[in-house]
């Protein structure tokens, strides 16, 4: 008799753990089901945002006649002398100041989609979930950290975005691993327009790492210190872009997920600067 008391009592707790088991698939579905369709929204509005900015704004390749040359190589046969020759970008940025205050310059990253308006806020969280409009939406836009002189780089200027799937905002920028994107040099340079001037910087550093800090301190107090941090960035690339960089360079840095626990990270050097 005892015996069918347990039996049927363990049929009942294993009845309950079924359901319970099953409730909590359901609400995990339906909590999936629902992330898909707000990232698919997030998608479509960012997409969408993008497209309306892209058609209405000019990205314009200039000559760099008068430019200022920042830091020539010493080796006249260096790839600096290349890429000082290719046409800079200039963006008429007014309109979009007038849509967002925030707004700093144009980002184009050669060989990748990265070809977007770039702003900066009071902190480094807004913009991870806010688009350019300012509306809510976890696809986020690009911006620069809020530590860094828009209108005068730093030592180490820092940009970021998004890795989307969609291969928006920097969800490209993961090209930059690939052999194709690698051996073509013409890839090698970031350009920048903002109110200010046109800028070119040469790529020197790419890489994937743990997440970590340790590469976005914006200034040093030292010149000993910078170079130390200028040893360790370029010491961690994944390729040898043959560019010298030294304490009289500024740099850029893009930084961005390339999964959960790693970030891709490219870093530049200011090689050209044409006054506007």
């Amino acid at each position: 008799m005892e015996t069918k008391k347990l039996e049927k009592t363990i049929k009942i707790i294993k009845k309950i753990l079924y359901f319970i088991l099953m409730i909590m698939f359901g609400i995990l579905l339906i909590t999936s089901i629902i992330h898909i369709i707000n990232w698919d929204k997030d998608n479509k509005k960012i997409e969408k945002q993008a497209d309306e900015i892209k058609d209405n704004t000019d990205v314009l390749e200039i000559e760099t006649e008068n430019a200022e040359k920042i830091n020539p190589d010493k080796n006249k046969n260096s790839l600096y002398f290349k890429f000082i020759k290719m046409p800079l970008i200039e963006v008429d940025l007014k309109d979009l100041i007038k849509q967002n205050s925030d707004t700093v310059g144009w980002l184009q990253v050669k060989g990748t989609n990265v070809n977007y308006p770039f702003v900066q806020g009071t902190d480094n969280d807004y913009y991870l979930n806010h688009s350019f409009n300012k509306t809510k939406n976890d696809a986020g836009w690009v911006f620069m950290d809020y530590r860094n002189n828009k209108t005068n780089w730093d030592q180490n200027t820092i940009i970021y975005a998004h890795s989307r799937l969609d291969t928006s905002m920097f969800g490209t920028l993961k090209n930059i691993f690939k052999s194709d994107w690698l051996k073509n040099r013409d890839n090698h340079i970031i350009r920048i327009s903002t109110n200010e001037e046109n800028t070119m910087w040469q790529v020197f550093s790419v890489y994937k790492i743990k997440t970590t800090t340790d590469y976005l301190t914006t200034t040093f107090a030292t010149e000993k210190e910078y170079q130390n941090f200028l040893n360790m960035i370029k010491k961690r690339s994944t390729f040898d872009f043959k560019a010298d960089v030294t304490t009289k360079d500024k740099i850029i840095t893009l930084s961005t997920c390339y999964n959960d626990t790693t970030k891709t990270v490219m870093h530049a050097k200011l090689i050209l600067r044409k006054k506007r």
